[in-house]
């Protein structure tokens, strides 16, 4: 057998996990070593958790997210009303197979964010498809895609997300444009994919924040009773979690 001429098939084949296994069990001197269908699984290991790694980093890449942040870095040390089980449960994914919200409220500097990212970080891990915005930032930005003729392509590329996150939420009153790019996002999503919401104002308050009734009256539809909650408490972490 040539190994070169192996090797070379495998680039061709862009079968790159498998490329650096075998290159490390010649250099090693262990290929002798591996009976055929060890050295088979070996290989297809390898590129399993190559091809795996790559489409994770892209999912990351592509999430926007605001910072990096995981669920195992949130510390449930802190006394703010936050529990670990309920918390933890949303890592199997089953919130975004079954197309539920997540609602994630709280004062200032509790780690609201971080929270929602580290969601969305767990939802890469699964294979999701996960966007990231900062509320005003995104409808600011609706906004100019309108005036340029690609508010529709980017509808589009966020119905598409299979778990969005809108951060921020409600930090000023919604204008009218805002408000109905708001609940054309929400129609579109609605028991079709996940969403996560981080607000600092209670679910109780949003009515008075989107403004018009009829509107907020649809859009809290789309998003509360679907939804699972997380509600914390207590005084700003940002001291100790300056990323929080």
């Amino acid at each position: 057998m040539n190994n070169q001429a192996t090797l070379e098939k495998m680039h061709q084949m862009k079968l790159h996990g498998m490329v650096r296994a075998f290159n490390t069990a010649l250099e090693a001197g262990l290929s002798n070593q591996f009976t055929l269908d060890e050295m088979l699984a070996h290989l297809i290991d390898a590129e399993w958790d190559d091809r795996h790694n790559r489409k994770l980093e892209r999912l990351i890449r592509l999430a926007r997210f605001r910072y990096q942040a995981t669920l195992e870095q949130i510390d449930f040390t802190l006394r703010r009303n936050l529990d670990k089980n309920a918390v933890l449960r949303f890592s199997e994914g089953t919130w975004v197979t079954e197309k539920k919200n997540i609602i994630i409220t709280g004062p200032t500097g509790v780690g609201k964010s971080f929270i929602a990212v580290a969601l969305g970080h767990q939802a890469c891990v699964l294979g999701f498809r996960t966007l990231y915005f900062n509320c005003s930032k995104l409808f600011r930005r609706l906004k100019l895609l309108q005036a340029d003729g690609t508010y529709l392509k980017e509808l589009n590329k966020i119905q598409n997300q299979d778990v969005l996150i809108l951060d921020d939420f409600g930090l000023q009153p919604l204008e009218i444009q805002s408000r109905l790019m708001l609940l054309e996002i929400l129609e579109d999503r609605h028991g079709v994919k996940a969403t996560v919401i981080a607000s600092q104002l209670p679910v109780s308050s949003w009515h008075e924040i989107i403004g018009d009734k009829t509107i907020a009256d649809a859009i809290c539809d789309r998003i509360i009773h679907n939804a699972y909650r997380i509600e914390i408490e207590g005084e700003s972490v940002r001291k100790k979690y300056p990323n929080g």
